[in-house]
């Protein structure tokens, strides 16, 4: 059968999580570059998000979709656990990440430094100062989740933490996001033994847009 085709940019969190999934389980793929709407993209999601997938004829949509076709159709290690509590443990946290964290870390703290809306492009710092002290709260809230088992999703490496990780990867290049990761000193342990995971190395996207001074 035909490689899964990944449709999407590679700077996308969401793209790399599905990446991340592919590489773990040593999936052949290709990465298609795509951008949001494109008319690939739109051809499979109806809002026009990425990423979305093709195997063969299969299509399909939204990351934790595809994150589960994968893990079901393919051998490999299991990043979504077959046991009831450690499956909803996982589901719980995806959620959590992208209805709430992704909204504040990526949206609104990540944004206002790379695509700022400002007249003049510099950072949007009414936003970024608006939005630390949620910032700063969610890492916390994160940090207290790791330090029990060291993982999200009780006491293994999940898709939980592939979803987190492009997250952290990109927040922590900022300073407000990168102190209070340091000083969350489980989170910080956290996302560096997972950052030195192959999948994640493999990964790695092009820098972002560096914020101006």
């Amino acid at each position: 059968m035909a490689n899964v085709e990944i449709i999407g940019f590679a700077p996308s969190t969401y793209v790399r999580a599905v990446r991340m999934v592919c590489e773990e389980k040593g999936i052949p793929y290709d990465l298609k570059a795509a951008p949001p709407h494109a008319p690939d993209v739109t051809a499979i999601h109806p809002f026009g998000k990425i990423p979305v997938m093709r195997h063969g004829d299969f299509e399909l949509c939204e990351s934790k979709a595809i994150a589960t076709y994968l893990d079901l159709a393919f051998p490999g290690p299991k990043l979504i656990p077959t046991d009831p509590r450690h499956a909803a443990l996982t589901e719980q946290w995806v959620s959590l990440v992208n209805t709430r964290i992704d909204t504040t870390m990526v949206r609104t703290y990540l944004f206002a430094y790379i695509f700022p809306k400002t007249a003049d492009g510099q950072p949007d710092r009414k936003t970024i100062d608006s939005v630390v002290p949620a910032l700063k709260d969610e890492i916390g809230f994160l940090n207290s989740a790791v330090a029990e088992d060291g993982y999200l999703a009780g006491d293994s490496y999940t898709f939980a933490d592939i979803n987190l990780m492009p997250i952290l990867y990109y927040i922590q290049k900022f300073p407000e996001a990168s102190a209070a990761i340091a000083a969350a000193k489980p989170l910080a342990a956290y996302y560096e033994r997972i950052a030195a995971r192959p999948a994640f190395q493999k990964t790695t996207p092009p820098p972002p847009p560096q914020a101006k001074p």
